[in-house]
């Protein structure tokens, strides 16, 4: 496989798992949370009590903010796809540092929500759904991945440059 094989592999890799992750930062914040925190009540009757004690669950935001993250994997891959230079573990970090970027993303577009409910609903405004926990162990998985693989690299590109030259 050549080096621009494996850069485009891993980016369409990479975008995959950006994506899911999208998608379930998006169920869970509209969907999941809302119907955990609320058992009983549709969506619709959760939006609309929300909406008469004055707060607003469903916003553009949390699609926003996943939708960034998709446009941001999608723009990786095009220059995997295009770049005639660029390592594959460059991209990889990337990808890593791009799920690492999803905890933050999360607890910043499910705040607005997850406050709405707990106002209107005299309830938390934590997670009440899983999908949140298993968002923040992708996440961290990624981080120690990433540090594992920016020393591994640092650490491998020392051995070359201390390598007797012959």
């Amino acid at each position: 496989m050549s080096t621009r094989q494996l850069r485009i592999l891993i980016a369409v890799l990479g975008t995959a798992a950006v994506t899911a992750y999208a998608v379930v930062l998006l169920r869970q914040i509209t969907v999941w949370n809302p119907m955990a925190a609320v058992p009983g009540l549709t969506l619709e009757e959760i939006g609309a009590q929300a909406a008469a004690r004055g707060d607003t669950v469903f916003s553009a935001f949390p699609p926003f903010v996943a939708g960034a993250g998709i446009v941001v994997a999608v723009g990786i891959l095009v220059l995997a796809t295009v770049s005639r230079r660029g390592s594959a573990p460059a991209f990889a970090a990337m990808y890593l540092a791009l799920l690492v970027g999803g905890a933050p993303a999360y607890v910043t577009a499910s705040f607005g929500p997850g406050m709405a409910i707990a106002d209107a609903f005299a309830t938390s405004g934590g997670d009440h759904a899983p999908g949140g926990s298993y968002l923040m162990a992708v996440s961290a998985a990624a981080g120690v991945a990433l540090v594992v693989w920016v020393v591994a690299l640092a650490t491998s590109s020392r051995r070359v440059q201390a390598a007797p030259a012959r």
